[in-house]
């Protein structure tokens, strides 16, 4: 069940990818699609539940960094509002009663989390460091998109996709995990054409 819940994420996260690629490759430039960020905050979503389930504080790090930077493009998209009350406050209260719980149990959060029988401590670094630099992404995404007041995808955050994405893979190889080198395998060769298509298109209008 617990391998249903992270396939089911990364289908999300695999879609989206895939749909921004073909949206792309018509338009010939690196574009940003609302459906983009529906399917990222569904699968961050699934992904924060897989990762508490699995023990695995990279994953649970990686999303929580992302997870409200999903809801800020959908609501400059104006699509946020849109969504039934009740499912907005359970998507905004989620992680914050994980946080809650983690501050008030924190004995049992540090064993559960970094004193894993199965996950030594230099792994959940590795996993971590790459986790956080996948989500800079986001993060760069977010001040790139809010000085220009519109929601875009740029050059940059293809980039450093690609180096996440690099630790990322080595990590699942090491910790075994199908979901993960499955869902970041697919992405991978995303992010590299994404950047071909953003070089390419800076050359064309640097002609003009």
């Amino acid at each position: 069940m617990i391998y249903v819940i992270g396939f089911l994420a990364q289908a999300f996260f695999s879609a989206r990818i895939l749909i921004q690629w073909i949206l792309s490759e018509r338009s010939k430039k690196i574009v940003s699609p609302t459906i983009f960020w529906v399917l990222s905050l569904a699968g961050s979503y699934l992904l924060f539940i897989y990762g508490w389930l699995r023990d695995d504080f990279s994953i649970i790090l990686g999303q929580i960094i992302s997870y409200y930077i999903y809801v800020w493009n959908l609501n400059l998209r104006g699509v946020w509002r849109k969504i039934p009350f009740l499912l907005r406050v359970l998507l905004l209260g989620t992680p914050w009663l994980a946080i809650t719980y983690a501050f008030y149990n924190s004995d049992q959060f540090l064993a559960q989390f970094f004193h894993h029988k199965d996950i030594p401590l230099w792994m959940v670094i590795f996993g971590s460091a790459g986790q956080v630099i996948f989500t800079l992404r986001f993060i760069y995404q977010w001040i790139y998109s809010y000085r220009r007041h519109q929601s875009t995808l740029p050059i940059g955050f293809w980039l450093i996709s690609l180096i996440g994405s690099g630790i990322i893979i080595s990590y699942a190889v090491l910790r075994l995990d199908p979901v993960l080198l499955l869902g970041q395998s697919v992405g991978f060769i995303a992010y590299s054409r994404n950047l071909i298509l953003g070089n390419r298109s800076i050359k064309n209008s640097e002609k003009e």
